[in-house]
């Protein structure tokens, strides 16, 4: 605690990369009675940057922006944040025409100490069914030691994120959860992995933090996506294949 807040539970909401002029960040900590919570892959920013990816997309809809521009003008003065955005943008095809129910989204987050862009690119079946084809991310996580790792990162980073995105549903049965494994709590399957392209932003700047970053920022980029391909937003994760139904 610092200040009477957990800085985890505000990160990547209280010091997003936009230039904004007036934000306010509430902080509650609400714990369901009887159910034991812990820490997972991406920790706090992973519920914020959904919230505020999600809320920048639907801005730069209303707007009739196109959401990589939109978020160029809130990162004018940001220029490592606009560098991964940019590079992310460029080497996904941002513009490209897609088919009907493809779509591309973008997310865009200061977390960890790094800087991180990640484009998705997913189709929508009739039924609803999700499938993400293809993950572009751009990277400043400062000095960079050995490219690998953080290309492996990116990778582990995104699907774990992709996986709860798509699947990480806990119910509850008579008192009971209902999941017990990864029979019936799945992980994505390696038929189902897209793929995953990771591109480095030189940067002598102290090194951030790496291991984390990917997962938070593969639930907004995943969710606008599907916003494009389908007109429908996802609020709620994980995603309900009902509510995406041509």
């Amino acid at each position: 605690m610092k200040n009477g807040v957990d800085p985890d539970g505000v990160e990547g909401a209280a010091h997003p990369p936009y230039k904004l002029p007036a934000i306010q960040i509430e902080f509650n900590q609400v714990e369901p009675p009887g159910v034991l919570t812990s820490w997972w892959r991406g920790v706090g920013p992973s519920h914020n940057v959904f919230m505020v990816e999600s809320f920048v997309d639907e801005l730069a809809a209303a707007a009739k922006i196109d959401p990589v521009e939109y978020r160029k003008r809130l990162l004018t003065e940001n220029p490592r944040a606009l560098k991964v955005l940019e590079l992310a943008a460029e080497k996904a095809g941002w513009g490209r025409p897609l088919s009907a129910r493809q779509g591309r989204g973008v997310a865009v987050q200061f977390a960890f100490g790094s800087y991180l862009a990640i484009i998705a690119e997913a189709t929508v079946a009739p039924n609803g069914a999700v499938k993400v084809t293809r993950i572009v991310t751009a990277v400043d996580c400062g000095l960079t030691v050995n490219p690998d790792t953080i290309a492996a990162q990116m990778e582990g980073g995104a699907l774990y994120g992709l996986t709860a995105a798509l699947y990480g549903a806990i119910t509850f049965k008579d008192g009971r959860v209902e999941q017990s494994n990864f029979d019936n709590y799945l992980p994505l399957r390696i038929d189902e992995a897209p793929h995953v392209e990771t591109y480095n932003v030189p940067s002598a700047e102290p090194p951030g933090g790496i291991g984390e970053a990917a997962t938070s920022a593969a639930f907004p980029a995943v969710t606008n996506a599907i916003f494009l391909a389908t007109g429908k937003r996802v609020r709620t994760l994980p995603i309900n294949s009902e509510d995406l139904k041509a």
